[in-house]
C-alpha cells in the first residue's frame, strides 16, 4: 500500500471516483485550493492535492515569490508522481487514469506531469499558467483557462502552447475570459476574483472532466 503524500485528499460520498490530481499556486495548498478539491468531490471526482511547500503558506506577493523561489523543481516533480501514483490507488481504479489541474505555478508542473506520466494522465486544465511541455509524448486531452490581462502569462506564449499542442494531434481548447487578470479564479484574491467569469470557468472544467474521464469500473 503506498504511504499517503503530504497533501489534502476529498472523495466523493461513494469512497470511489475518477481521480483528480490539483497542483496548487505560489500561494502554497491553502483554504482554497481545498475548497476546490471538496468542490470535485461533491462533484463525484477523488480530488488530491500535494503540499509542494510543505505547511507554508502565502499571503503576499512577495511571500509568494519567495517561497516558488526556494523550490526545488526536481522535487516537486517527483512529489507529483509520486502524488499521481497514491492517487490512482485512492480513486481505486484499475486503470488509474487521471486528469491533472494546475493553478498558475501549478500549471508548469501539470504540463510537465502530462509528459512525463503519459501511461496515466488522460486531462490536464490549466488555469492561467503554462510551461514546457513535450507534446509528443502527451496522451492527454488539454483545456486552458486564460486571463484577457495577464502580466504573468503573455498571450503570444499561450497560443504558442496551443499550437504546439494542436500540431501533436492532442485534442486542445483554451478559453480567454474577458475583463479577468491572472488569480480570477481565486476568491480569496480579492482584488483580482470574477465570480462570472470562475463560475463558467468551473462549468466548463467539470463538463470537461466528466467528459474525458473513464466513468465505469
Amino acid at each position: 500500500m503506498i504511504t499517503p503524500p503530504e497533501g489534502y485528499l476529498a472523495q466523493p460520498v461513494s469512497g470511489k471516483g475518477p481521480g483528480v490530481l490539483v497542483l496548487h499556486p505560489w500561494w502554497g495548498l491553502n483554504d482554497t485550493i481545498r475548497d476546490f478539491c471538496d468542490r470535485l468531490s461533491d462533484a463525484g471526482f477523488t480530488a488530491f492535492a500535494p503540499d509542494l511547500y510543505h505547511g507554508r503558506l502565502a499571503v503576499t506577493i512577495p511571500e509568494a515569490e519567495a517561497l516558488s523561489g526556494a523550490l526545488d523543481g526536481e522535487r516537486a516533480k517527483a512529489e507529483i508522481l509520486e502524488a499521481a501514483a497514491y492517487l490512482g490507488g485512492a480513486a481505486s481504479r484499475p486503470d488509474r487514469q487521471l486528469a491533472v489541474i494546475g493553478f498558475s505555478l501549478g500549471a508548469y508542473f501539470a504540463l510537465d506531469l502530462s509528459s512525463a506520466d503519459p501511461e496515466h494522465i488522460r486531462a490536464v486544465v490549466l488555469f492561467y499558467g503554462t510551461g514546457p511541455v513535450d507534446p509528443g509524448r502527451s496522451r492527454a486531452a488539454y483545456l486552458g483557462h486564460f486571463a484577457e490581462t495577464d502580466p504573468y502569462e503573455s498571450k503570444e506564449y499561450v497560443d504558442g502552447l496551443e499550437q504546439a499542442l494542436r500540431a501533436a494531434g492532442r485534442p486542445v481548447t483554451f478559453h480567454h475570459y474577458s475583463g479577468t487578470g491572472h488569480w480570477f479564479f481565486e476568491p480569496d484574491r480579492m482584488d483580482a476574483y470574477r465570480p462570472e467569469a470562475a463560475a463558467l470557468a468551473w462549468e466548463r472544467t467539470v463538463s470537461f472532466l466528466e467528459d474525458t474521464l473513464p466513468s465505469g469500473e
